[in-house]
């Protein structure tokens, strides 16, 4: 699953083309007839790669895939991305008491979070994947909130220049200050399960009781 970076790029590469007509189509996909698409003009390009096209209503690029939508964007509140986006809606998400790396991966709130993004930012801001959010002070979570837009964005522009991502700690053995890395499979019970790398030194998990930083408050 492409991450917000890579779709954004996307975005940004097809928008010189609003407004221009459709001269051949092509791929395998079965959703729709691409013929339809012939001699249609590009009205718009959004985020989500949706694409809206005159007289034919909506299609929808995703991972190669092609399908009819009824709404043509997603919510920029969401958007890690967007300069629309709800600062106060993600700390309220993750204030929850799940483990973070949960929430992260919720997009209704982090859109265009994906794995990758989770488990550099949590490097990033020293959190364990498992430490409920609840038990995390505000300023931590202030932090990480940070640590998600910046690395985001940063990402986003090292993309539009044609380089490469230097992770340091996703799909590592060891983090950068030479401390052996765990992975693990970790997701709700239920739900999408995601590999996650952690440094155990560095990023110490958070438990009710120990003393830790108090939950956070209104």
């Amino acid at each position: 699953m492409p991450e917000g970076p890579s779709v954004r790029k996307f975005q940004l590469l097809t928008s010189p083309f609003v407004g221009q007509v459709v001269v051949k189509v092509g791929g395998s996909t079965r959703k729709i007839n691409v013929n339809y698409l012939n001699s249609l003009r590009l009205q718009d390009s959004q985020v989500r790669l949706v694409l809206p096209l005159r007289e034919r209503g909506f299609r929808f690029f995703y991972n190669c895939r092609m399908q009819w939508i009824s709404s043509p964007r997603a919510d920029p509140a969401s958007d890690i991305l967007s300069v629309e986006f709800h600062r106060g809606q993600a700390l309220d998400a993750l204030r929850a008491p799940r483990p973070i790396c949960y929430t992260l991966l919720d997009q209704r709130y982090f859109s265009g979070l994906g794995n990758i993004i989770k488990n550099e930012i949590l490097y990033l801001a020293k959190i364990h994947p498992l430490t409920p959010g609840s038990l995390l002070a505000l300023s931590d979570l202030e932090q990480l909130l940070d640590c998600a837009v910046q690395f985001s964005s940063a990402w986003l522009h090292s993309k539009l220049r044609g380089a490469g991502l230097h992770p340091q700690i996703y799909q590592k053995e060891q983090c950068p200050l030479g401390h052996a890395v765990t992975k693990g499979t970790l997701g709700p019970l239920g739900g999408l399960k995601r590999l996650t790398w952690w440094c155990p030194q560095c990023q110490p998990e958070v438990l009710p009781g120990d003393g830790d930083p108090p939950p956070v408050t209104e």
